[in-house]
């Protein structure tokens, strides 16, 4: 399993197919963002977006939208905060912000967000 920030350190694409995101990690997730839409509830029940953990990557299912694409413009990015596996939820400064660029080819580019960014929290 490839940790969060080793997938940032190595610049780990991951990937995109309609409403589907593939995540070259697996976290803990706290909040994603898509446009001005939270979503903080990652329940099995919960109605607008699914995550799957595979050995070593993630799937995120969004139900509410049939192509992310079409929703997320080019230099518009999905935001999330997530936190290591392996570390404390509960520790503000283990919470990792990043944003997920929708590029071409089904490539999924991942940074890591600045602190100084506005970022909703």
């Amino acid at each position: 399993m490839i940790s969060v920030s080793n997938a940032l350190k190595q610049k780990l694409y991951g990937l995109h197919y309609k409403n589907r995101l593939i995540l070259p990690f697996k976290a803990h997730f706290l909040k994603v963002i898509v446009n001005t839409e939270i979503i903080t509830d990652f329940s099995p029940g919960s109605k607008g977006i699914y995550l799957k953990e595979d050995e070593t990557f993630t799937d995120v299912y969004f139900y509410d939208y049939a192509d992310l694409k079409s929703i997320v413009k080019k230099f518009d990015a999905i935001k999330l905060i997530v936190v290591e596996k392996d570390r404390n939820v509960f520790n503000f400064d283990n919470h990792m912000k990043l944003a997920l660029y929708l590029e071409d080819k089904h490539y999924l580019k991942i940074e890591k967000v600045d602190e100084d960014i506005l970022f909703v929290d």
